[in-house]
């Protein structure tokens, strides 16, 4: 069987400090992975590496049946990475936001222009779209942040803290477009425990 991600062995050092050791796990295709555990315990790094931004320092990983590092320029378009900041220019709106990334992805203008409006509506942004980013709250900066990472329909989501700055209506909309059951495959880091496990298929608990 053919697993969506394969990690063996995967470990990651920053200079002498062991941030991540020794994972191993396979994940079949639109299922769903919480990775919980403690600050420090390599959470934030295993999506990094998964999502091609950093290089382990030892082990194997493989995302979409492409080996990593090497290969990880395959990865692009077909993964959603939704971190720590929401990667939205702030002297933009928030729909020009959108713009920006699909080009990036190659999305044709008119097709960009329905997905766009799809997106925000699902959300409840729709509204806001045209406002400046730097005059949003977290929380709708966030509903912003979950449309760039769903934009291109990606098929692996990694997905570190969704529901940071949002309140319950703000977590039920972005569900729709993040939220198991959308067909992606998913790596979901929580504080929320209970919800994270509830929320997946399997679930990785990291120590430090």
């Amino acid at each position: 069987m053919a697993y969506t991600i394969d990690l063996r062995g995967l470990g990651r050092d920053y200079g002498e400090r062991p941030a991540l050791h020794d994972v191993s796990l396979r994940l079949e295709a639109g299922a769903s992975l919480a990775v919980l555990g403690p600050n420090g315990s390599g959470k934030t790094t295993l999506l990094r590496v998964l999502a091609g931004l950093l290089r382990p320092t030892r082990g194997e990983a493989a995302v979409l049946g492409c080996e990593l590092p090497a290969e990880a320029w395959k990865l692009r378009g077909r993964i959603g990475y939704l971190g720590h900041e929401p990667l939205l220019y702030r002297d933009l709106t928030g729909r020009e936001n959108l713009r920006f990334h699909a080009r990036l992805h190659g999305i044709a203008d008119a097709d960009a222009e329905a997905r766009i409006d799809e997106l925000l509506v699902a959300v409840g942004m729709q509204r806001r779209a045209d406002d400046r980013v730097d005059s949003l709250s977290a929380g709708m900066r966030q509903r912003i942040a979950v449309c760039r990472c769903a934009l291109h329909k990606p098929e692996v989501l990694l997905l570190d803290e969704p529901d940071s700055n949002l309140d319950a209506e703000g977590r039920d909309l972005t569900q729709t477009l993040i939220g198991r059951g959308n067909g992606a495959t998913r790596v979901l880091v929580s504080h929320d425990h209970d919800r994270a496990i509830a929320d997946s298929d399997q679930v990785l608990h990291l120590g430090r």
